[in-house]
């Protein structure tokens, strides 16, 4: 009889890389941690990281912003596009 085990049979189940647990980041409403009152709609660079790359506003769920600071947002936003600081549509904004 032989003494070797089955490799099928083994006990350890062994990965090439090792395997990764998404740890996710507590969000933050970055206007309320920085004592931000005023967002400025002339301010395009600030502007565009709320905007994704076809110029939609993006939802609360993705940047962590409050529903307060949410709706300045998306005011400023529209009130920039008005004025054509900010395009309603494009490709590859960033």
């Amino acid at each position: 009889m032989s003494t070797q085990q089955n490799p099928a049979q083994g006990s350890e189940v062994r990965y090439l890389n090792p395997v990764q647990v998404d740890v996710k980041k507590k969000k933050y409403c970055r206007f309320k941690k920085s004592g931000i009152k005023y967002i400025d709609y002339k301010d395009p660079e600030f502007l565009k990281k709320f905007l994704n790359e076809q110029g939609k506003i993006l939802p609360r769920r993705l940047t962590g912003t409050s529903q307060k600071f949410q709706k300045k947002v998306a005011q400023a936003v529209k009130r920039a596009r008005h004025l054509a600081i900010l395009p309603f549509v494009t490709d590859l904004m960033k």
